[in-house]
């Protein structure tokens, strides 16, 4: 029976070590990282290139297809409905729902911030490149989905057949202003106090949020998009005028 091995380098070892001389040679981590990875540059950048070339091209041939141009626009006539392009429909819906400096600037900019700070809130090593962190992640996950998609559904339904702008319209700032932002703020609270219930970590919580966010943001481009008619009010998908989707 062999020997163990004995370390060279053993873990937390305080001997010191000085370099004796050089010789030509390769080793087996030339052109590797730690635990076996490879750098960015070239690797990743290729795929990265070739990906972005592949998306042009098919992008290309798929205008050549079928671009059918609409009549010139004329600048005595709005359309109606007038919607922004799709990825901008989510914020073109909350200017339905409060001032359009809030929905537009600040609550954008905010945002942003937030993505931005995550990873300064979250500094832990563990769980790293799984999905939703773990089982708890993902049950939270699911519940945001869930809780977000219900309450955003009856906010635009309230808003569109009871009117609280047309209700309440002076002073502007209770309408656009105090009772969007008690709304968002509330229901945010509420959901961290329901996600509390699976004493999530800090990850967890973020995925919770994070959740939050990207239904939001779909749910309102969906909204605006397929269920907008005239005058931006609410209609059935098969009831919008002609041009009212904007693909």
């Amino acid at each position: 029976m062999s020997e163990k091995p004995r370390e060279v380098f053993p873990p937390g070892s305080e001997k010191a070590y000085g370099l004796v001389e050089l010789v030509k040679g390769s080793s087996p981590m030339v052109d590797k990282g730690p635990e076996d990875t490879v750098t960015s540059w070239p690797h990743l950048l290729i795929m990265e290139t070739l990906a972005v070339l592949g998306t042009t091209v098919l992008l290309l041939f798929w205008s050549l297809l079928n671009a059918p141009l609409r009549e010139f626009a004329n600048p005595d006539v709005t359309e109606n409905p007038a919607k922004a392009a799709w990825y901008f429909m989510n914020l073109q819906e909350m200017l339905l729902h409060m001032n359009p400096a809030l929905a537009g600037v600040i609550i954008p900019g905010l945002m942003i911030i937030v993505l931005m700070v995550i990873p300064y809130f979250d500094r832990s090593k563990k769980d790293i490149g799984i999905w939703f962190a773990s089982r708890k992640g993902r049950k939270i996950a699911l519940w945001s989905a869930v809780y977000t998609s219900v309450w955003l559904i009856v906010l635009i339904l309230f808003d569109e057949y009871v009117r609280v702008r047309s209700l309440i319209s002076k002073p502007e700032i209770l309408p656009g202003w105090i009772i969007p932002i008690a709304v968002m703020s509330g229901l945010s609270g509420l959901l961290y106090l329901l996600m509390r219930r699976w004493r999530p970590s800090t990850r967890e919580v973020l995925i919770g949020f994070f959740t939050a966010f990207v239904v939001t943001y779909f749910l309102l481009i969906i909204s605006g998009l397929f269920f907008r008619g005239l005058g931006m009010h609410l209609t059935l998908p098969w009831n919008l005028p002609p041009g009212a989707l904007t693909f």
